[in-house]
C-alpha cells in the first residue's frame, strides 16, 4: 500500500486537536491531562484546538483555559456542556471539523492534521475514538483499534500475552454470563487463587473499581464492586514483590520501539495499593522513583519484556509497560496502558524525563509519529 504523506498546513504550524473528559469514569483524570498538555505544548509548532467529551458522551468546543481542567483541592474537574457541538468529518477528503453554537448553523472550527486523544478507560482508550478516527481518515497519536481494545480488557491482554509467551501471574475470569448464571461456581474458581487476590473491571483503568481482598469471605462484594464499573471482572492473584513500569515510544516506521529507563511506585501511608486516590489525591503517602533501584539484568529483562509485549499486542506510538518483580526475583508482565497517565507527575512521562526526552519533547515525538503513520490497514 502506497504511503500517504504527512499533511502540511498553510500556516507551517500542525493543527492538533485534543480530546478529552469521555464517558468513563476518569472523566477528571483526561481533563487533568489535558490541563497538562495545554501548558506544555509548543505553540509555535502548533496550533491547538481543545474538544472536550461530556459525561453524557457529547463533543463540545470548549475554552483553551488549562486552569480550568486540573485537579484542585476539593475538586474535580470536567467537561462542561457548551452547546457548541463539535463535528468530525465521516468520511475521505476533508479533515475539517465544525462546530454548531446554539441556534446557530455549522461552521468550520479547524482543519485538523492529527488528533492526540487523551482519554482513559471506556469509549476512548478501547479502540472505540480510533475508529472513528480511522473512518475520518485523520491521523492520531497513540495505538489503533485492536490494539487499544484487546489492551482494554485484561483478559484478552492476558491470553495474548501468554500465547507470546510472556509470563503473567495467575488469574480467573468472570463473566457477566457467568455470574448471573451460576455465582458460587464463578467464586469457586477465585478461590482457588492465593489471597490476597486483587478484583478489577476487566475493562477500566486509572485503578477505579479495583479492590484488594485478604478474606475470601469478602470475595462477593468486591465482585460487585467491579460489576458497577464492568459486567466482566478479572481477578488476579496478589503478588508479593515490587511494582516495576517501562515506557515504550515507537512503532510505525522506526528500527523497533524504544523503551525508557524503569521507574518504581512506592505506596505508603494508609494505601494498601496504587488505587485511584494513591494515583492522584494523595501525593504525599505516593512516591515515583526513576530510575529504579534494580540490578542491570533486573532492568534488561523488564525492557526486554516490554518491547516484546508492545509488538506482540501491535501497539503504537505510546504505551507503559507494568511489571513485578517478586521476592525469587521473577519478573512477571501485569498490563500494558495504551493511553497512560499522561501529566507532568505521571509514571510514563516521568520515565522518559530521566531516558533524556522532557515532557515538551515528548509530546512532540508523539505527534510525529502520528504525522507519520497513515490511517487504515498498516
Amino acid at each position: 500500500m502506497e504511503e500517504q504523506p504527512a499533511p502540511q498546513s498553510e500556516s507551517g504550524r500542525t493543527t492538533v486537536a485534543l480530546v478529552f473528559g469521555g464517558r468513563s469514569a476518569e472523566h477528571a483524570i483526561s481533563c487533568a491531562t489535558a490541563a497538562s498538555v495545554l501548558r506544555a505544548i509548543d505553540r509555535d509548532r502548533y496550533d491547538v484546538v481543545p474538544i472536550g467529551i461530556t459525561r453524557e458522551g457529547q463533543w463540545v468546543q470548549v475554552a483553551d483555559d488549562p486552569a480550568a481542567l486540573e485537579i484542585t483541592a476539593g475538586r474535580l474537574p470536567e467537561v462542561p456542556d457548551t452547546g457548541n457541538t463539535v463535528v468530525l468529518p465521516l468520511g475521505t477528503g476533508s479533515n475539517t471539523v465544525t462546530v454548531t453554537p446554539p441556534g446557530q448553523v455549522p461552521q468550520a472550527l479547524a482543519e485538523v492534521d492529527v488528533v492526540f486523544p487523551l482519554l482513559h478507560g471506556p469509549f476512548g482508550e478501547d479502540g472505540t475514538i480510533q475508529g472513528l478516527l480511522e473512518l475520518a481518515d485523520i491521523r492520531y497519536v497513540g495505538c489503533g483499534v485492536l490494539a487499544s481494545a484487546a489492551m482494554m480488557d485484561k483478559h484478552i491482554m492476558k491470553v495474548l500475552f501468554a500465547n507470546a509467551g510472556l509470563p503473567v501471574g495467575p488469574y480467573t475470569v468472570i463473566t457477566d454470563l457467568q455470574w448471573r448464571r451460576d455465582k458460587a461456581a464463578a467464586l469457586d474458581a477465585a478461590h482457588a487463587l492465593s489471597f490476597p487476590v486483587f478484583v478489577k473491571p476487566a475493562r477500566a483503568g486509572s485503578s477505579v473499581g479495583i479492590t484488594k481482598v485478604a478474606d475470601p469471605a469478602d470475595l462477593e462484594a468486591a465482585v460487585e464492586t467491579a460489576r458497577a464499573h464492568d459486567p466482566k471482572v478479572v481477578i488476579e492473584a496478589g503478588i508479593v514483590g515490587r511494582e516495576l513500569e517501562c515506557g515504550v515510544l515507537g512503532g510505525h516506521g522506526t528500527d523497533g520501539p524504544r523503551v525508557s529507563e524503569i521507574g518504581e511506585i512506592v505506596v505508603s501511608g494508609a494505601h494498601h495499593f496504587y488505587d485511584f486516590e494513591a494515583k492522584y489525591l494523595d501525593e504525599a503517602n505516593v512516591a515515583l522513583s526513576c530510575p529504579a533501584d534494580v540490578p542491570d539484568t533486573v532492568r534488561d529483562e523488564i525492557q526486554r519484556i516490554a518491547a516484546v509485549a508492545f509488538e506482540a499486542a501491535g501497539c503504537e506510538g505510546i504505551s507503559r509497560v507494568d511489571c513485578f518483580l517478586t521476592e525469587s526475583g521473577e519478573v512477571l508482565l501485569n498490563e500494558i496502558n495504551t493511553m497512560p497517565g499522561f501529566t507532568p507527575f505521571s509514571m510514563y512521562p516521568q520515565v522518559w524525563a530521566a531516558s533524556g526526552v522532557s515532557y515538551p519533547e515528548l509530546i512532540d515525538e508523539l505527534i510525529s509519529l502520528a504525522l507519520e503513520r497513515r490511517t487504515g490497514l498498516r
